[in-house]
């Protein structure tokens, strides 16, 4: 395969992905939260219990800005602060229970109108975007790769 065909591919999948975010805007926000305190509870519900340093580092803000974002998530009962296992003075953040049934039904959103478009493809488009689908992890962590080499 040519660098040329390589280069359109990866054109392509970047503005897919903008305009897929783009158009789940609407679905994430029947979550009933803002776009930082939904993401915020996906890292602690989906990666698992994490200091609230690591916490904003995987989120790109600042720890004061994360601290806010945990207060509220905290104050709506879908995240709590706990002591670190190994740390003593450390706090661990983690969603509760509530917050991860709420992120369950996000993400359920999310896959069901995913999967309801995919099934509106002609049936040979439908196959290839599914067996495609099979190597995006691959892809993901090849990328993810790449950016922190920079």
């Amino acid at each position: 395969m040519e660098a040329e065909d390589l280069t359109d591919a990866g054109r392509r999948l970047n503005s897919f992905a903008v305009h897929l975010l783009r158009a789940l805007h609407r679905v994430d926000a029947e979550a009933g939260l803002t776009p930082a305190r939904l993401s915020a509870l996906s890292v602690l519900h989906f990666g698992g219990p994490r200091s609230l340093g690591r916490l904003a580092r995987d989120e790109e803000v600042t720890s004061a800005t994360m601290s806010r974002l945990v207060d509220a998530l905290c104050e709506l009962g879908l995240a709590e602060r706990g002591p670190h296992p190994d740390h003593a003075g450390m706090v661990v953040v983690s969603a509760t229970a509530r917050g991860s049934r709420l992120m369950t039904a996000a993400a359920g959103r999310r896959i069901e109108v995913i999967a309801t478009a995919l099934a509106q493809l002609p049936v040979r488009e439908r196959r290839s975007v599914v067996r495609a689908t099979s190597n995006l992890g691959d892809l993901e962590e090849r990328v993810r790769s790449l950016v922190a080499r920079r």
